[in-house]
């Protein structure tokens, strides 16, 4: 899911060993827009604190476009925007819903299960290849293939919000040190 379309897995593989080479991680990757003007939107993180500062979305930028410029892989004229995930973050990677359990998530599969396609609860990790939810008004957990996933987020919740701002005042407390 970090990358939907043909075009954007393309650009994911261009652009995901330039992350890799400055200690980041791709969320994603989408190409958006007609043909006119369209948006190359990165998501990127560092791996291990699932945070970017500006300087670090500045420098991969830099370093995307280096490539991109080389390589030529969008036709026309494009905007790179490079930014964080942000706090309702997609959830792209399998590792997404361990790293993010006991939060609230909408999820979208490409098929039905159970007579349906969207899926609201508690984030509850992984058993597999398989991504666990608490869904609502469920007794149990239920297990979605990850492979069957075309969408999925983090809900913006006071939940969330007191852990974002939590992690933003142990930041703030490293940086002063």
């Amino acid at each position: 899911m970090k990358a939907k379309t043909v075009e954007d897995r393309a650009l994911l593989e261009l652009i995901e060993p330039v992350a890799e080479s400055i200690g980041l991680s791709i969320v994603r990757v989408r190409l958006m827009g007609g043909t006119l003007r369209r948006r190359l939107q990165v998501m990127a993180e560092r791996p291990g604190d699932h945070d970017i500062a500006v300087e670090e979305c500045a420098r991969l930028s830099r370093a995307i476009s280096e490539v991109l410029d080389a390589a030529d892989p969008i036709s026309g004229e494009y905007l790179l925007e490079v930014s964080s995930p942000g706090i309702d973050r997609p959830l792209t990677r399998l590792e997404d819903f361990d790293t993010f359990e006991g939060f609230e998530a909408r999820l979208e599969t490409d098929r039905m299960v159970e007579g349906r396609k969207r899926f609201k609860g508690l984030v509850a990790g992984v058993e597999g290849e398989n991504v666990c939810i608490d869904l609502e008004g469920e007794d149990e957990t239920a297990l979605l293939p990850f492979a069957w996933l075309v969408d999925a987020k983090l809900v913006l919740t006071d939940e969330l919000l007191k852990a974002g701002a939590a992690k933003r005042a142990a930041r703030q407390e490293t940086e002063e040190d």
